[in-house]
């Protein structure tokens, strides 16, 4: 999962795409990166790290300019190289710049296409850098030395046409403006506003709504699925469709883990979503466990604090923070390497003894992905003094892999994938295992916007909208996934 920025202004843009990247530093802590243009001239700094450690100030004084575009990655496919640090660029035609938040399903045959048909060079394994060299191709085939927000539309159309998976682009045309897009499913989520000046309306455009709300830009609308927006230099506006109408179906991984709880996607308050889950899971529990014997429940710290409230309250059970986080450790899901995870859980929690010891306590995390984070905690609980230690997912049990940006493992390294809930419960150590039903998890997305009648629920399902994903594209990429290959990435 990565995050977006871009802003075309009428004064200097470093400083808002600065401050729009730390706040949506969650989704990525591998590498960051920022473009600005200014009189035709661009500017570019990246590089392996957190927001704060990548730009310097001299970095910030030289990223002059109105108009410019960021992001923050962690690694979805490839190594965590400095290379594969976005924003991308090519110089032809007219300097092209793009930021990109998804993955592509058809990587390998338009690698092959851009190589033998379109005599384009690329020169990394990101499927960024193929998503950039097909819109830079496709706007060259236009071939007008002074193009107009047409030229740009029917770029698009040909990126949409030729490229598969779930995607959120941000692009900036140096000398013309920012053009923003979305794969016809609207998998990867993308936002854009306005806020008003002395000059006339300057616009932004990001992963998430709270990057706008704290640079002081009124939500226009999400980027609609298949559509384009592009802003020119002037405080213009274009919209466009550049595609066949698909349905809609948005990731709800983001709203059980990636996204802040202050953000709004596609209509839908991603904090709202998660109260609607513990209150769900605590009507499953009442339901599947009516003589439930518990004293506590208590989140994993951040993201399943909103859900484990309102369950608290609905089960008339205390809620008590037993686990207290060092916020200077990075979110152990986003970790490459699972000694890293492991090591990283010891140092991020610990334990409040008073609140565990003789109870009956029931954790509450967002999902259980690999297992280890959840093994150790339980452990943690069981030290302190825990009775029993019951165990409570937000979410159903993760079961495959996300081929649309993000990096969840290989099928094998999922501790639920091929495994009942009993043997999960096992694994982990608890003394009883929840997870939320798979439709009451899309209930709680659906009632913030009724409108959506489906989501993208691979992870739990199995099932990929997009249509083109078979068993010989996800042994492919388990290939690439599992912590072994990406051990060996990272050393070369």
């Amino acid at each position: 999962m990565c995050g977006l920025a871009g802003i075309v202004s009428f004064s200097n843009v470093n400083q808002g795409l600065y401050d729009a990247l730390t706040v949506l530093q969650h989704r990525g802590q591998d590498a960051a990166g920022i473009l600005t243009s200014e009189d035709g001239v661009v500017h570019l700094e990246k590089g392996n790290g957190l927001v704060r450690d990548v730009f310097q100030p001299k970095d910030m004084h030289a990223l002059a300019g109105r108009i410019g575009i960021g992001h923050v990655r962690y690694p979805t496919a490839g190594s965590s190289s400095s290379d594969l640090a976005q924003p991308f660029y090519v110089n032809s035609p007219y300097g092209i710049s793009l930021a990109h938040n998804g993955n592509l399903t058809n990587t390998d045959k338009l690698s092959q296409e851009l190589f033998e048909d379109d005599l384009r060079h690329v020169n990394t394994s990101s499927d960024s850098e193929i998503l950039l060299n097909i819109f830079a191709h496709e706007l060259q085939q236009i071939g007008k030395h002074k193009p107009t927000q047409s030229d740009f539309f029917k770029a698009v159309e040909g990126v949409q046409r030729r490229c598969k998976g779930g995607f959120a682009v941000v692009c900036l045309i140096v000398g013309h403006g920012l053009i923003a897009f979305r794969d016809p499913n609207g998998i990867r989520p993308l936002v854009y506003g306005k806020r008003e000046s002395e000059q006339g309306t300057e616009y932004m455009v990001a992963s998430e709504s709270v990057a706008l709300d704290t640079q002081g830009f009124e939500v226009i609308d999400d980027v609609v699925p298949g559509h384009a927006v592009f802003f020119d230099l002037h405080g213009n506006m274009h919209t466009k469709s550049c595609s066949e109408k698909k349905l809609h179906t948005p990731c709800i991984f983001e709203h059980v883990y990636f996204s802040r709880p202050d953000s709004i996607m596609d209509g839908i308050s991603v904090y709202k979503s998660r109260l609607r889950m513990g209150e769900k899971l605590a009507a499953q529990i009442e339901e599947e466990w009516p003589d439930h014997d518990i004293d506590v429940v208590m989140p994993i710290p951040d993201t399943a604090r909103t859900a484990a409230i309102p369950l608290a309250h609905h089960l008339n059970v205390k809620f008590r923070e037993g686990l207290i986080k060092n916020r200077y450790i990075g979110r152990t899901f986003i970790m490459p390497g699972q000694t890293e995870r492991k090591k990283s859980v010891q140092q991020k929690l610990n334990a409040i003894r008073l609140e565990f010891d003789g109870k009956n306590v029931l954790l509450v995390d967002d999902s259980i992905v690999r297992g280890t984070t959840c093994k150790q905690i339980v452990q943690m609980a069981r030290d302190a003094g825990a009775k029993n230690v019951y165990f409570a997912s937000a979410a159903p049990a993760v079961r495959y892999p996300n081929v649309y940006g993000i990096d969840m493992p290989a099928a094998n390294e999922l501790i639920a994938h091929d495994r009942t809930t009993e043997e999960v419960r096992e694994l982990i150590g608890a003394d009883r295992l929840i997870y939320l039903n798979i439709d009451k998890l899309i209930e709680c997305a659906q009632e913030g916007n009724p409108e959506i009648t489906k989501f993208e629920c691979s992870v739990f399902t199995g099932e990929y909208v997009t249509g083109d994903v078979d068993t010989a594209y996800l042994d492919r990429i388990e290939a690439d996934r599992n912590d072994l290959q990406k051990q060996k990435n990272e050393a070369k």
